[in-house]
């Protein structure tokens, strides 16, 4: 009889062992089908994401490939990569499927929310970088090459220089949520932010200028969006205070 408490708390154990290897395999599924359709338009993609340089290149220079495999590892690389970021969301479901239990009433009411809009900022992180960065970058770096410099770049140094923007961005667009989950877990609060604004305001400049080229314009596309997105957490967090206050 001894023995019975301890075989009824291993069942639940395995039992969620069992369920969180049962979603990683979905989640490793998944990837794998999504990076089947992108491989399929690997080069395709490639030249996407390559456009933002090639616009700013000299006339009739091309991108290189130093390495003999380059040209089929590198667009290979890049589609498994494009098949993770479209597979987020699935991912997160999977995530969310597996913790949701576990939680309570109230936590559930914040927590899905924050995947979410944590997962849509990260998306709007690297839509910016895209969008906005790339051709300030790659049109200030093709334009700063000393005479006598042909600008061809090698397209897996590319490719991981883009991905290392993607992130970086990406990471930052995340902004709102650290604030909002500090505040909510107790580690600070809004008035304590709030009056450390001017160090953040310092600090993301200070960030911006590690990640953008030497020029103020493209430092300031990057450190303002930043500083707003820490306002706007700021301004969401408050309602995430109050909420904690009440229970």
């Amino acid at each position: 009889m001894t023995n019975q408490p301890e075989k009824l708390g291993e069942q639940p154990f395995i039992s969620h062992l069992v369920e969180l290897r049962d979603r990683l395999l979905r989640v490793v599924l998944c990837v794998l089908l999504v990076f089947i359709g992108t491989a399929m338009y690997a080069n395709e993609i490639y030249q996407y994401l390559a456009e933002p340089l090639l616009q700013h290149m000299p006339e009739n220079s091309t991108m290189i490939a130093i390495d003999v495999a380059s040209p089929f590892f590198t667009p290979i690389k890049l589609a498994f990569v494009v098949a993770v970021f479209a597979s987020v969301p699935y991912i997160l479901f999977q995530f969310w499927g597996f913790i949701a239990p576990g939680l309570y009433r109230h936590e559930k009411l914040m927590v899905l929310p924050l995947l979410l809009a944590s997962t849509l900022l990260f998306y709007a992180g690297a839509a910016f970088a895209y969008f906005v960065v790339f051709p300030l970058v790659f049109g200030y770096l093709t334009a700063a090459a000393p005479a006598g410099v042909a600008v061809m770049t090698d397209i897996a140094t590319y490719l991981d220089f883009i991905l290392a923007l993607f992130f970086a961005f990406g990471v930052s667009f995340e902004i709102p949520i650290f604030t909002i989950v500090l505040v909510w877990t107790g580690i600070t609060t809004p008035e304590s932010l709030a009056e450390k604004r001017p160090y953040v305001i310092v600090g993301v400049f200070v960030v911006a200028m590690f990640l953008t080229p030497p020029d103020a314009l493209s430092q300031t596309l990057l450190a303002v969006p930043m500083w707003l997105l820490f306002e706007s957490g700021l301004l969401f967090s408050r309602f995430f205070a109050g909420r904690r206050r009440e229970r």
